[in-house]
């Protein structure tokens, strides 16, 4: 990959469309759009013009110009919008080829961005985030990271962090003076500062996670305590087979659900028992993988029968931190106990306390309680972010208790190193290949 070539993809989803647009960008676009057109582009214009190649009429349509370096690449762009059916723009896009750009390789728009300092790393990823966003809450969390949210708060702790290892290694270099600045109260506050914040941010860009991400909740019990048709209340139709026989389900069944707008894939497994039946075997042996995978546990209990032999018959099974157990058949069941704090009463017969479940399970996910201010983040920032914790719990210890400048300033490079590949100040090759090669072409 040459970031010197002009690069050209299909920026519009594949299908047939009243519109699509062919995106070039690079030194040589307003070159060859003089080609295909017989017309100079005027900037951020829309000019009408027929597409031709080798006197070959392809179709028609307008161009539009953004001169570098006020493009979304930072480099001289046009955008052809052609009829969108695909033979055309597969056509138009040959012509361009032919005419002196490459195929863009997937991300490649968007890395040229990153590269040319129009967007940080944050940003770039905000852009797949928000195309493949499954909800209205997901979509809206990518776009304050595109616009910006994410990126600020990481900017403020990285300057933050860069001031305090700047009056460390200052306080190094004059061994000799009198005073002992590593007994400051000031700046030991501020790095009791940086740490909260940093805590913060965690657990803020992990909310963001969820939303970007999904949630895996699984369904597990014994047979015949009503997981299908719990599963049938969160899809709002009969997605699982239900009946009065045990052992209906006998492998796993997920479904696309959301949550207040937060994505979950909701797993329905098989009764968990002792069978002599292969077939229930495995399906069990499947319903135990998914208490690995699950974020969240429904450990479901028929109310109406022995509570406490239902719970103990799963006690030895490796359950999420996060569990819910839901009593249902609460319809049937007159003998009433003392919920504990995650535990649900449920008939999903009636959906009485289907709601509260609904609740309980937001709550369990929402950390930060307003999702409506989150921002999308990924597994890669919530790394970068623990690294950095770590190094800043470190040098906080080191600073406050031990008073060593020179550990500490180790500490605080570390935590900058860290924090600042999320945006990409710091960061390999390698690491750019791996995030903007799952981007789509055209992107």
């Amino acid at each position: 990959m040459n970031q010197n070539d002009t690069i050209a993809a299909i920026a519009t989803a594949p299908g047939i469309g009243g519109v699509g647009i062919i995106r070039i960008s690079g030194d040589q676009s307003v070159t060859i759009c003089q080609q295909l057109t017989n017309k100079t582009p005027v900037s951020r214009k829309a000019l009408f013009s027929t597409f031709f190649h080798n006197e070959k009429i392809i179709d028609e349509g307008i161009v539009l110009y953004f001169p570098n370096p006020n493009s979304f690449t930072g480099e001289d762009v046009i955008e052809l919008q052609a009829h969108g059916g695909p033979v055309i723009l597969n056509m138009l896009l040959q012509a361009v080829i032919r005419c002196g750009a490459r195929q863009a390789l997937a991300g490649e728009f968007s890395q040229r961005a990153f590269l040319n300092n129009k967007i940080d790393l944050i940003q770039a990823e905000a852009i797949a985030d928000l195309i493949s966003s499954s909800t209205e809450q997901a979509a809206m969390a990518a776009q304050r990271s595109l616009q910006g949210d994410f990126s600020l708060k990481v900017s403020s702790i990285l300057k933050s962090l860069i001031e305090l290892r700047v009056w460390i290694e200052a306080a190094i270099d004059f061994p000799e003076e009198e005073i002992d600045f590593l007994a400051d109260i000031a700046q030991q506050q501020k790095i009791k500062d940086l740490h909260t914040e940093l805590k913060k941010l965690l657990a803020q860009a992990q909310q963001g996670e969820l939303l970007n991400k999904g949630v895996v909740i699984g369904i597990v019990g014994q047979p015949n305590v009503g997981k299908s048709s719990i599963l049938n209340l969160f899809t709002r139709n009969e997605t699982a087979i239900v009946s009065d026989i045990a052992g209906t389900t006998r492998d796993v069944v997920k479904e696309n659900i959301n949550i207040n707008g937060i994505p979950v894939l909701i797993i329905d497994t098989a009764g968990i028992h002792i069978t002599s039946d292969k077939i229930e075997q495995e399906g069990i042996k499947r319903a135990k993988q998914i208490l690995h995978q699950a974020d969240i546990i429904l450990q479901v209990i028929d109310s109406s029968k022995n509570r406490e032999k239902q719970i103990e018959n799963l006690s030895d099974l490796p359950f999420s931190k996060r569990k819910i157990v839901v009593y249902n058949k609460s319809d049937i069941c007159f003998n009433k106990v003392k919920l504990k704090e995650n535990e649900i009463e449920l008939s999903a017969k009636t959906s009485k306390g289907f709601d509260k479940l609904e609740l309980k399970i937001l709550d369990m996910i929402t950390q930060e309680k307003n999702i409506e201010t989150s921002f999308s983040a990924r597994a890669r920032h919530i790394s970068q972010l623990e690294k950095t914790l770590e190094s800043i719990g470190i040098a906080e210890y080191n600073f406050i208790n031990k008073q060593a400048g020179e550990l500490v300033a180790e500490d605080l490079r570390q935590a900058q190193e860290s924090l600042s590949q999320i945006t990409g100040v710091f960061t390999s090759d390698d690491l750019l290949g791996e995030i903007f090669s799952s981007f789509c072409i055209g992107k």
